[in-house]
């Protein structure tokens, strides 16, 4: 009987020091991989942060790991956005009937903390959640569509801007994820990240109505700052003349956001081999 326990003993005494010695041996290096998903808009067409009608996303990126716990990424991102008043249960919203699309194309570099040791050539390590937050920037183009045609917004100046807004803004990006290691070189993950923008244009609404005078008659910049025209127009009756008034709110002056939603692969660099230290006589 003392024979197993010391026996048992000495296993639990082996495996702990194979364990340290691999972990001495060897390191983790990094990764890249890809991942694709779902994508949602948070702004002025959408105030109440439905997440009723999300869109395509897909992102790469490669992670250079500084140790089992932090390491430093680059993120190539894309999510298609879009939004309508149509969605909404609101009659003042629905009257004022303005919707977009935009592309949105992200570079980000984020730093990454696991909760706990990632270490793929340990079973015991190939699990870990983790967060991540960093800094980028984005390029979107929003447009919309009237009558089969396709109008991009920025160039129409629809609230009266004496130039047109940046197409570029910085963008923040905050995410939570999950990571298991399947084999020693692949990984899957599963992500959701939220993003902070610098503008309030990702959906062409941001302040308030020029008026129709501001604009000449008729014109395609006309009709779509203020598209209540076009509901009155195709419902009469639902209300008595157009909502577009010179100075009225038209956006609610904040900037936009957006989250994805992403399930992935990552492939694991080569591990590192860490020399063993040693002292000369």
């Amino acid at each position: 009987m003392r024979f197993k326990i010391v026996a048992f003993i000495l296993f639990i005494i082996v495996s702990v020091s194979v364990e340290a010695q691999l972990e001495e041996t060897f390191s983790h290096r990094g990764e890249y991989g890809f991942s694709v998903g779902l994508g949602h808009y948070f702004g002025d067409l959408n105030p109440n942060a439905s997440i009723g009608h999300p869109k395509f996303a897909a992102s790469i990126f490669f992670l250079r790991q500084i140790n089992n716990y932090v390491g430093i990424k680059v993120n190539g991102n894309y999510t298609f956005l879009g939004y309508s008043d149509s969605y909404s249960n609101n009659i003042i919203q629905k009257v004022r009937n303005l919707s977009f699309n935009t592309e949105v194309y992200e570079l980000s570099v984020t730093g990454n903390f696991n909760f706990f040791k990632f270490f793929p050539v340990i079973p015991q390590y190939r699990f870990t959640p983790y967060l991540s937050a960093g800094l980028g920037a984005i390029y979107f183009n929003p447009y919309t569509s009237l009558k089969g045609q396709t109008y991009d917004l920025n160039p129409l100046k629809t609230e009266g801007q004496t130039s047109p807004y940046s197409l570029v803004s910085w963008v923040v990006p905050i995410g939570f994820g999950l990571k298991y290691n399947v084999t020693d070189r692949i990984n899957v993950f599963s992500e959701f990240t939220y993003r902070f923008t610098g503008t309030g244009y990702l959906d062409d609404v941001n302040g308030n109505y020029a008026g129709a005078a501001a604009f000449d008659s008729k014109s395609i910049a006309q009709i779509l700052q203020d598209r209540s025209t076009v509901f009155v127009s195709e419902k009469p009756g639902s209300i008595h003349s157009p909502i577009g008034i010179k100075g009225r709110q038209r956006g609610n002056g904040r900037n936009d956001s957006y989250a994805t939603f992403q399930v992935g692969l990552s492939f694991n660099l080569q591990e590192g081999y860490n020399c063993p230290a040693y002292a000369s006589y």
